[in-house]
């Protein structure tokens, strides 16, 4: 964040100046107290259980110059502060002013899926050849997003930030503090159709993004292979682009596509140059996800060199996707979340796996949220597919997971491989006794359904 007075951070958020002229200067912003550093203004949140102003004395401590406040019985002492209604939303409006006076161009990512993945690879070819900074981790909401705003400097040249929603209007609030120069479409899936009714619904929200561009100077780049977006070209008035697989009309194309342990390579056909790429990660999806990421790079002015080199050296963020070998297992670790769309790819991953000797792959999978009236017919349609492509045996949990299991035996898997379960700690029981040296193991399920935990109690001996 560039140094900004404390009146112009109170003009932006509407709020009153108390303790001080507004002369002093911020050099950053925090939400947590214990991680305030000197010269940052410190933002109290109100959550459930805590509420950030009790810990106001402590930021001050640290070195808060400054702070928010929306408790009106207690006033904080020995600090200037900004009295306002809500922290939260005054602090999604300081970002949104604070965008304002930046030159850097933003780049936002959306979509039901692969967002941070693509992110991480975008960031990765451009932080090669523009001064860029990106959103940490997944901070794609309207905490997450604001910090992620404040983040970008005086010198930054491009902004790589994610936004995500599940519900109307969740979007429009993210875009008009964002202000993206240009808006990143991966997908359409089912994730949060339960609270969007249908994958329209979900377009519509997405393309709420539209709200926060410029209408004459915005671009967009979109997924033509997913027919909801490609049938938008005709009514769309900004400037825009699409990448495929599937599509020859699209102006961004993967082909000749090779994926082995080691990741994916496939050639690239992009705006008159061709040439090939190797990401190591696997999965059509990945191609996809690399597809975005090319087409906003070469948009920018990113070289075929930087493309190549940024992807070659890609790392996924979190629990996403990461594929390793430990105690003569292979893991492949994609816990963060999970909707039928990331499912099914998780699966092709598995199922892709080049396994010696008599490794087995093994599915361990935890239920797929907020499917709404869905969500029976798509566990089922996972196990069907698990089936197919000749997983050996399923390890299910949750509330659907006997609909994962049916849908597998449905497919011809025995019943016997297709394990469901709604108690976690016997699932890791069982996984432990019937897992060995050699096998591949993919752990996917719903941010709620926390698979991390069974990963980490798989590889402990004691007892659960």
């Amino acid at each position: 964040m560039k140094t900004t007075k404390l009146k112009q951070i109170a003009q932006w958020c509407g709020g009153t100046l108390h303790e001080t002229d507004g002369e002093v200067e911020v050099r950053g912003v925090s939400t947590d107290s214990r991680e305030v550093k000197p010269g940052q203004m410190f933002i109290p949140l109100v959550g459930a259980r805590v509420d950030g102003h009790t810990f106001i004395s402590r930021a001050v401590e640290n070195g808060a110059v400054a702070v928010l406040n929306a408790n009106k019985e207690k006033k904080p002492k020995n600090v200037p502060y900004i009295e306002v209604e809500d922290t939260l939303l005054a602090f999604g409006a300081i970002a949104a002013g604070y965008r304002q006076t930046m030159k850097a161009k933003v780049l936002a990512i959306t979509g039901s899926v692969g967002k941070t993945t693509t992110k991480e690879m975008l960031a990765a070819i451009l932080n090669r050849q523009f001064r860029t900074i990106w959103t940490e981790g997944n901070h794609n909401n309207n905490l997450g997003l604001p910090m992620s705003v404040m983040d970008i400097e005086e010198d930054t040249e491009l902004a790589v930030l994610e936004l995500g929603m599940s519900a109307f209007g969740e979007m429009s609030y993210l875009t008009k503090i964002a202000r993206p120069d240009m808006a990143i479409f991966t997908n359409i899936g089912t994730m949060h159709i339960e609270h969007l009714g249908s994958r329209e619904g979900i377009l519509k929200a997405k393309m709420e993004i539209l709200e926060g561009m410029d209408k004459e100077k915005g671009v967009l780049v979109l997924n033509g292979d997913e027919p909801l977006l490609w049938n938008q070209r005709k009514e769309l008035a900004l400037e825009t682009h699409y990448f495929g697989i599937d599509n020859s009309l699209c102006e961004v194309t993967g082909s000749n596509i090779r994926s082995d342990n080691s990741g994916v390579r496939f050639d690239v056909t992009a705006f008159g140059k061709t040439f090939e790429v190797f990401v190591p990660a696997n999965g059509q999806h990945t191609v996809y996800n690399a597809l975005a990421a090319i087409t906003a790079a070469m948009l920018q002015g990113a070289t075929v060199e930087n493309i190549q080199a940024g992807l070659a050296t890609f790392e996924n963020a979190g629990m996403r996707q990461k594929i390793y070998e430990k105690n003569g297992y292979t893991i492949i670790e994609d816990c963060y979340n999970a909707g039928p769309e990331s499912m099914e790819a998780a699966i092709n991953v598995l199922a892709d796996r080049v396994v010696e000797g008599k490794g087995r792959k093994i599915a361990v999978l935890g239920d797929m949220l907020e499917l709404g009236s869905c969500a029976m017919a798509e566990h089922h349609r996972i196990g069907r597919i698990a089936q197919i492509r000749k997983i050996d045996r399923i390890f299910a949990y949750g509330v659907n997971a006997s609909r994962v299991a049916s849908g597998a035996v449905t497919g011809g898997m025995k019943n016997k491989f297709a394990n469901f379960y709604d108690d976690q700690d016997q699932l890791i029981h069982d996984l432990r006794f019937q897992a060995r040296p050699g096998d591949v193991l993919l752990f996917k399920g719903s941010r709620g359904m926390k698979m991390e935990r069974v990963l980490q109690l798989f590889w402990k001996e004691e007892d659960i």
